[in-house]
């Protein structure tokens, strides 16, 4: 696709046009306030485009603004009733400002380049108004670009002045050129039912009142909304809004010898009316509860290292804390990171029979919403799907509008919490195999494991919470699982429960002892929290045999429980 530079006034303008067609409302003479704001942002945008700039120094070559806008509602209970219940809402705005090219500009290679010591005495506030007043708004972008256009400058004579000093490394590229994006949503209806769901958690909560060992537990439901604005002086114009719900479901026990247990189930659907009924959050409270009884009796598990079975849900988050986190693009600049794939495209890094992609453009997967679904990423630039790992050889990494050696565009995979800096994130991570059996099959392997590696058990770990991993060079290379339901299964086939131990092991090593997969494909979702902040992922994969897997004892604290029974709970 042809790359066409930075888009004169009149081009703006008529882009504005285009928007402003796409947004306008079907109800005559009724004005959408999204185009107002969206103007507004575009006269700010130009203003300094034409006019910001200091004596001896450039104007800016680049520059971008983006706003959030979220609004929720939040229920909190507990017990059977409600503690909280409450509705917020908050502008977060975002500038972006480079001096300098395309091929070299003030944002540097390493993570210490993003952040150096430009320290002003005054900082201004990236919050947004909510009222639609135009000046105010503009306001608070004028002076965001003005600190970001300061930094720049200095970032920029420090960046070239590290030249000076620094060994020459192949010529990468500061910022990539993309095509702009001219797209909005209509308008998006946003419901939420509080009285219905407020009744809904009370009945869910109220639920662990005939389990006396859950000794406490909580039920959250929220909706939430995001309408976002984003226009950068290339010419991209783009308007989306999303809604989200969840209901989050939580419960706590405490074993005879003291250690604290969690069971925990969250839902994500784009539809409030996907949301569990209240017969259906009651029937995973009371499920929940029973795994908490069960686990309370069920005996430690010492640490262990042999074959095991991983759920899917377990697996989708292994791939994504061992191997997506080291596939995004900046990790693959900055010195401090381990780089572990650096250098590997074309090369076996995973065994032959696995695929890995991130697909941010699809919504739903086997009739799941999957929470990592966007049509623009942080940069403008649309989501792609892309082929990470294909057959075992490392294909491409995840990419922001910051290159990387040898992938000079973006893949639309730029993202980050409101008012943070973009880079390369997951989105969608899907794990395929053409190693496929149905999962008794996959079980009788892990049986045949057992014996051939004359193991006294193996394991078949269900649910897991999440996970966290360790990328830098100057750490040891590594990631942690957290497991829920972890069961010790005996040659014979019999399966225990057991509990008190979380998954371990180095990256490359764990996901190379993937010998086979299950026809069956489970969808985790959640939020990652790395360098950019929160943002919404899933991850997908089916369940794995692994020939080996390493787990540790997790922390016990052997703290007594309440001396009196609880006077909510049913005897």
């Amino acid at each position: 696709m042809s790359v066409k530079q930075p888009h004169s006034f009149f081009t703006l303008i008529l882009a504005l046009a285009l928007v402003g067609s796409a947004l306008a409302r079907d109800k005559p003479g009724e004005t959408d306030k999204r185009t107002v704001l969206m103007q507004a942002m575009m006269d700010e945008l130009q203003r300094s485009k034409q006019q910001l700039k200091m004596p001896d120094y450039d104007l800016p070559y680049f520059i971008a603004f983006e706003m959030k806008d979220d609004s929720g509602h939040h229920i909190h209970a507990r017990y059977g009733s409600v503690f909280k219940s409450d509705e917020d809402r908050t502008r977060r705005l975002r500038t972006e400002v480079r001096v300098g090219s395309y091929a070299f500009d003030n944002v540097g290679s390493k993570k210490s380049d993003f952040s150096f010591s430009y320290s002003p005495s005054f900082r201004p506030s990236t919050t947004g108004p909510i009222d639609d007043d135009v000046k105010s708004l503009r306001t608070t972008l004028w002076l965001m670009t003005d600190d970001d256009y300061k930094e720049a400058l200095q970032a920029y004579m420090k960046h070239k002045g590290g030249k000076v000093t620094e060994v020459e490394k192949a010529p990468i590229d500061s910022f990539s050129k993309e095509a702009p994006q001219v797209y909005s949503d209509p308008p998006l209806k946003f419901t939420f039912q509080k009285d219905r769901w407020e009744a809904v958690a009370r009945v869910a909560s109220a639920a662990f009142q005939n389990h006396p060992e859950v000794f406490d537990s909580y039920v959250n439901i929220d909706g939430a909304k995001e309408m976002r604005i984003f226009v950068n002086s290339e010419g991209s114009r783009i308007l989306t809004e999303r809604s989200v719900y969840s209901f989050s479901i939580q419960g706590q026990t405490r074993a005879p010898d003291g250690m604290i247990l969690s069971v925990q189930k969250t839902v994500y659907v784009h539809d409030e009316g996907r949301l569990p009924s209240a017969k259906e959050a009651t029937a995973i409270a009371q499920q929940i509860a029973r795994n908490l009884e069960a686990l309370r009796l069920a005996p430690v598990l010492e640490p262990f290292t042999g074959p095991a079975i991983l759920d899917g849900e377990a697996t989708g988050v292994l791939f994504h804390e061992v191997i997506g986190h080291r596939l995004e693009g900046e990790r693959q600049l900055d010195d401090e990171e381990g780089k572990t794939f650096k250098g590997q495209v074309g090369k076996p890094i995973i065994p032959e029979f696995l695929t890995l992609v991130d697909d941010p453009s699809l919504k739903q997967l086997n009739g799941i919403t999957l929470n990592g679904y966007y049509r623009f990423d942080d940069e403008g630039v649309a989501a792609r799907r892309v082929f990470l790992i294909k057959d075992g050889l490392l294909k491409e990494f995840l990419t922001s509008r910051t290159p990387v050696e040898g992938i000079t565009r973006s893949n639309g995979h730029g993202r980050s919490a409101p008012g943070e800096k973009p880079r390369a994130r997951m989105g969608n991570t899907i794990v395929q195999s053409s190693r496929m059996v149905p999962y008794a099959l996959l079980k009788q392997r892990l049986l045949e494991e057992i014996k051939k590696q004359n193991k006294p058990y193996g394991l078949i770990i269900r649910n897991i919470t999440g996970g966290s991993t360790q990328t830098s060079s100057w750490g040891y290379q590594a990631y942690k699982g957290m497991p829920e339901m972890v069961y010790r299964v005996y040659p014979d086939g019999r399966e225990e429960l057991v509990r008190g131990v979380e998954i371990v092991g180095t990256p490359i090593a764990s996901i190379n002892k993937i010998v086979a997969t299950s026809d069956n494909i489970s969808i985790f979702n959640g939020y990652c929290g790395a360098e950019s902040g929160y943002v919404p992922v899933s991850a997908s994969a089916p369940d794995v045999l692994m020939s080996e897997i390493e787990l540790q004892r997790t922390l016990k604290k052997t703290e007594k429980g309440p001396i009196l029974p609880s006077p909510w709970a049913k005897k």
